[in-house]
């Protein structure tokens, strides 16, 4: 199984059972940062504390008999994979990697021009929008303009 793959099956694990579990925490993406390793990312409307994250943690206890877990806040590059998180970012400006090319290309720049509920159209600098399904999407971030 490859590490998308991997990722996806993870997030929709512990979607459920979080946001179930923990009231109110939205599950942003889980990244596997090794073979045993992750990190949950999560959003909350109150923001994300140290309490909240060892909230969180516990709840995954027993997948830390197999892995080591890490639970983050989302931070100013907060990770981007659903319709609506593109959605609650248009205008601003994102990267993006794809699993397979898109316009021969795996990886773009640019500022979000629209997201519905299939593709996120993103303005990469220098050339046309790219369509981009959010299938396709392996990593996403908000890029931090600060």
């Amino acid at each position: 199984m490859d590490v998308h793959t991997k990722e996806r099956q993870l997030e929709q694990e512990l979607t459920g059972r979080i946001e179930e579990q923990v009231p109110g925490t939205e599950v942003l993406a889980v990244e596997l940062l090794g073979p045993e390793r992750f990190c949950v990312y999560i959003d909350h409307p109150e923001g994300v504390d140290h309490a909240l994250c060892e909230r969180v943690t516990r709840e995954l206890e027993d997948y830390r008999r197999k892995y080591a877990v890490d639970v983050s806040s989302p931070g100013l590059e907060r990770p981007l994979r659903k319709p609506k998180h593109f959605g609650n970012v248009l205008g601003r400006k994102v990267a993006v990697r794809t699993s397979a090319e898109i316009a021969g290309r795996r990886r773009f720049r640019g500022q979000v021009l629209a997201a519905d509920e299939q593709a996120v159209s993103v303005g990469a600098a220098g050339g046309d929008p790219i369509l981009i399904p959010y299938e396709q999407i392996v990593r996403g971030n908000l890029i931090d303009e600060g």
